[in-house]
């Protein structure tokens, strides 16, 4: 039987059920009304008739005791009216026996009262003159035999009141007899509903339970389930479509099990195979992934390292070596922003010897966007640190070189200017021009290489102190002013009110600002904005202007030695001015970085240290 068939069957016998107690309810409704009926129309008719006899026949009395007590000739028609009335209910008494002493009664009745009229008759007809004999034949005759009539009334009447008293009580025991039977019909009909609801429940819900359960199992990673099929209905076709899907969830187990374990031994063998150092994490930086390298720069190993956190992991690397790369991974699945600079690179001692790793991170999440956690790479770049130090080594080593023979010859094309003015053609004089603009050039990229050379070498003195922002920003501006007048470029200052002093070299911190104001000069359309405001333990300056913007591509470098951004309206320079612009922030314990759109402007930023007293306040300007 179908599912549907069996719940319309359920619901078939409980509406069958309802039917019967109601129609047993209305056939004692029924019996009810009939009893009820009986006592009205068959006792109630009888009743009426009887005391409309006695009303008649008190009138009659009354009429044939004003015949005697009358001078004048006696009223005949009110006598002969009441006497139609008794004659007519008398008919009615006849026509409405019900019961069986009823028709003795009535015989009685009609008897009697014909005596009374014979009586009265005689009255009418033989008229006394004395008045007591009138007196005497009321009295002897008249009124025993209207008694007699009166007394057979009451007994038509007496007999039917009793038989109606009798009907009320079987009313009454009809009345608990259907009460009793709508009870005990209504309670079995209850019972039996009850019953079938239980069995059809028990019916339906012990597979539903038992399918739940399997479901649950199966939600948990058991697909060896199988569920009983012992019906034909839809509840059993689920189950045997839940047994399918069982199997077949264990055959795609068992299937996807094995390219689970071959990705994951394939994943294990390249992440192992790598020369660079590499580090998974959830979102809870609990390390799911690390390679030997890494490991090993974390002074741990692959096995005692994966399940815990990053920082219980590299408990025993080098001092400061586990925050400086917690922090940036950290930041980095909390905000789905890296602060890491490409730049930035850690020192490791290994076996004797130096090496520098540039790490950098590596967000992972899902399609939605949903953060799972992220991968930190360390990549070992001595090699490439040793040849930029190599280089560093050979530009400063040039420029030192380079420096005395270019004072010589700057020194002679002046006096040669200045003693043979004269003597020289405007061709000659023009050569000289250049030349002298040309060493000048050369003595200023000198003394850039030297500078970022003594820089890069941390040889350069930083004479630092608490300085106020506002007078920074201020002296940069000036020493400006007149070329951003002569390029009709309005240079506007915006600082914080309140800024804490910075510690910095206010020489070295005017010279980048100056150097990043040059630059905006140099591309500006018409304005330069700079304000400085406070971030917590940092004070960050800006310089904005409105120029044509750095493409994307070379953002990321720009602050590289010798990069310059080739745009139609590039006026040349050296490239050395943001890489110096760098160290000196870098030297300062601060950031620099740059956001661009093209044809929106560049902003050029970068953050220096707050002074705060003994107290752990920061010190206003």
């Amino acid at each position: 039987m179908k599912l549907r068939a069996k719940i319309l069957s359920g619901y078939g016998i409980s509406l069958m059920l309802i039917i019967l107690v109601g129609g047993w309810g209305i056939i004692n409704l029924w019996r009810l009304g009939r009893a009820s009926d009986a006592i009205l129309q068959e006792n109630y008719r009888s009743i009426e008739a009887a005391d409309g006899m006695l009303d008649a026949l008190e009138h009659q009395n009354d009429a044939a005791l004003g015949l005697m007590l009358s001078d004048g000739s006696p009223d005949e028609t009110l006598s002969l009216e009441h006497e139609i009335k008794f004659l007519q209910w008398l008919g009615r008494a006849n026509d409405n026996v019900t019961l069986a002493a009823e028709p003795e009664t009535l015989g009685r009745i009609k008897d009697r009262y014909q005596t009374y009229l014979e009586i009265i008759g005689r009255l009418q007809t033989q008229r006394l003159s004395d008045s007591r004999d009138l007196t005497s034949l009321y009295t002897a005759e008249i009124q025993p035999s209207s008694e007699l009539v009166r007394a057979s009334a009451l007994e038509l009447r007496q007999l039917n009141q009793a038989a109606m008293i009798s009907a009320s009580e079987m009313a009454k025991q009809a009345s608990r007899n259907a009460i009793a039977s709508m009870a005990l019909a209504g309670s079995g009909a209850a019972a039996l509903g009850l019953g079938l609801s239980w069995v059809l429940s028990k019916q339906l819900s012990r597979p539903l339970k038992s399918m739940t359960q399997a479901a649950e199992q199966i939600a948990s990673g058991n697909y060896d389930v199988q569920l009983p099929v012992t019906t034909r209905d839809e509840l059993g076709l689920l189950a045997h479509e839940i047994n399918l899907m069982s199997q077949r969830l264990q055959k795609f187990r068992a299937l996807n099990l094995d390219k689970i374990v071959a990705e994951k031994q394939r994943s294990e063998a390249v992440i192992n195979s790598l020369s660079d150092g590499i580090v998974v994490v959830d979102d809870r930086f609990t390390i799911i992934a690390i390679n030997p390298v890494a490991a090993r720069l974390l002074n741990t190993t692959p096995a005692r390292a994966q399940g815990h956190h990053f920082l219980e992991a590299a408990c025993d690397a080098p001092e400061g070596t586990a925050r400086r790369l917690f922090e940036p991974l950290q930041t980095l699945v909390e905000t789905d922003q890296s602060p890491v600079d490409e730049t930035d690179t850690l020192a490791f001692r290994q076996a004797g010897s130096e090496q520098h790793y540039r790490y950098s991170t590596i967000l992972v999440k899902t399609d939605d966007n949903r953060r799972l956690g992220g991968v930190l790479l360390l990549q070992d770049v001595t090699k490439f640190k040793q040849l930029d130090q190599l280089k560093s080594e050979f530009v400063m080593t040039a420029s030192h070189e380079l420096r005395t023979p270019l004072t010589g010859m700057g020194m002679s094309i002046d006096l040669l200017i200045e003693s043979a003015r004269d003597k020289l053609s405007s061709r000659e004089e023009e050569l000289l021009l250049a030349a002298q603009e040309d060493v000048q050039r050369l003595r200023s990229l000198v003394n850039e290489l030297l500078d970022l050379s003594k820089m890069e070498s941390g040889r350069i003195e930083m004479q630092v102190a608490p300085t106020a922002a506002e007078s920074l920003i201020t002296k940069a501006i000036d020493l400006l002013k007149v070329q951003a007048v002569d390029q009709q470029i309005q240079v506007r200052s915006q600082v914080s009110e309140h800024l804490p002093q910075v510690d910095a070299d206010p020489n070295k911190i005017i010279w980048v600002l100056t150097n990043l104001i040059a630059n905006a000069l140099r591309y500006a359309e018409t304005y330069i904005d700079l304000t400085a405001k406070s971030h917590g333990t940092w004070v960050s300056f800006s310089v904005a202007d409105d120029g044509p913007g750095i493409p994307q591509a070379q953002q990321s470098r720009i602050f590289e030695k010798f990069v310059q951004v080739e745009t139609e309206r590039d006026r040349g320079g050296t490239g050395l001015g943001l890489a110096i612009c760098k160290e000196i922030v870098k030297a300062h314990g601060g950031t620099i970085w740059v956001e661009s759109t093209l044809d929106q402007g560049s902003t050029f930023s970068f953050t220096l240290p707050t002074v705060v007293s003994s107290s752990g306040a920061f010190v206003h300007a």
